[in-house]
């Protein structure tokens, strides 16, 4: 016997996972987990067993609810799934994910869709942040056609607007968590920030890079990632967050100078392998870098001027471009806003099946009508 759960298979920018309602899963976080692991078929390298396609970018969950906060219409909870451990980590939210996350409540008929445009208020359970989606909703309706183009993603679609509202100190409460623009870890240069995502970031070359590298390349030099895993291991501590062994935060990432018009090329690590593209949340909180003064990646980002600007982040398969004005200094930062550009779109409808021996459900009708 199989339970059957509704579940919606969307692309979220340069991510794709399936999106549940948070009503149709189990209300025990252990159980809820080992659904989650069933239904993208973890742990197994190549997921056969269930949705997941066997890469970080495409094992992923969106869980979505009505929110009962003054200041959201909806509460987010995202979930990236381990694909060769028995892992399920709420601790980090999904900038691209999260592009989905206005629609599907549209459509689920969690928001009330206005004529042109609406605004889904999402509140990211995992960093208790809000972010407000502007949906495009011609008469009353979600469009995902459109002429807006991301680079690692095939063709054009309907444009989302994101803007994080309440974005500095996502896990660690503070924009720089170690009190300092600039920290030394085993004779490294990297500076701890937290917009978003907590990530550490440094430069290229003290690694022995160049910061142009292919993902494939970078993933090849298991020493290089083994040497990166000590300092963000370190640096973990030294940001608040205790030991990060088996979580995928902090990130990491390595910059170098732009080479394409952009502001800063970034690497961004997820964190042992390099992202193929990079992550919207990690754009945020490399965007704060640099703006930041005295953070590595002063004298390595070339800048537009003035406090509202756009910074274009180099990454292997194109840029991405963030909104970002920045006001005060580092002691007193006021970070008026931090936006991105996105697009999305609804893959597939229907019911994930899990073994019944993991969950029988939440059906109140016969188990015989409620499984397979």
């Amino acid at each position: 016997m199989q339970t059957r759960i509704p579940c919606i298979l969307m692309r979220g920018g340069t991510s794709k996972g399936p999106y549940f309602l948070m009503s149709d899963l189990p209300d025990d976080v252990p159980t809820r987990d080992r659904v989650l692991l069933a239904a993208m078929g973890s742990p197994d390298k190549r997921q056969i067993d269930g949705v997941g396609g066997a890469d970080t970018l495409t094992s992923k969950v969106a869980m979505i609810g009505k929110s009962t906060r003054p200041d959201a219409d909806v509460d987010y909870l995202f979930a990236q799934v381990s694909i060769e451990k028995a892992f399920v980590d709420t601790s980090p939210n999904c900038g691209n994910i999260i592009s989905g996350v206005g629609p599907f409540a549209i459509e689920q008929g969690l928001v009330k869709a206005q004529d042109g445009e609406t605004t889904v208020r999402i509140f990211n359970v995992n960093t208790n942040a809000i972010v407000h989606a502007a949906v495009k909703t011609p008469g009353g309706h979600v469009i995902y056609d459109g002429d807006t183009a991301i680079d690692g993603v095939p063709g054009t679609a309907a444009p989302i607007s994101l803007n994080f509202v309440s974005a500095v100190g996502s896990k660690t409460g503070k924009l720089l968590p170690t009190g300092k623009p600039k920290d030394i870890i085993d004779g490294i240069e990297v500076s701890c920030v937290d917009v978003a995502m907590p990530m550490v970031v440094a430069r290229a070359e003290a690694f022995g890079k160049t910061g142009y590298e292919t993902k494939a390349e970078l993933d090849a030099d298991t020493a290089m990632l083994a040497r990166m895993e000590e300092v963000r291991q370190k640096a973990s501590k030294l940001m608040g967050m205790g030991d990060a062994t088996g979580k995928v935060v902090p990130k990491f990432c390595l910059i170098a100078k732009p080479r394409h018009g952009g502001a800063i090329t970034s690497r961004y690590f997820v964190p042992q392998n390099c992202h193929a593209t990079h992550a919207v949340t990690g754009g945020l909180c490399l965007a704060a870098a640099c703006v930041v003064p005295g953070t590595v990646a002063e004298g390595v980002a070339e800048l537009p001027p003035g406090p509202r600007r756009t910074i274009v982040i180099e990454h292997p398969a194109g840029k991405l471009g963030t909104e970002f004005e920045f006001h005060g200094t580092a002691e007193k930062p006021d970070i008026r806003r931090a936006a991105f550009i996105r697009t999305a779109r609804r893959l597939f409808e229907g019911h994930i099946l899990v073994p019944g021996s993991i969950w029988a459900g939440k059906q109140t009708k016969p188990r015989a009508a409620a499984a397979e």
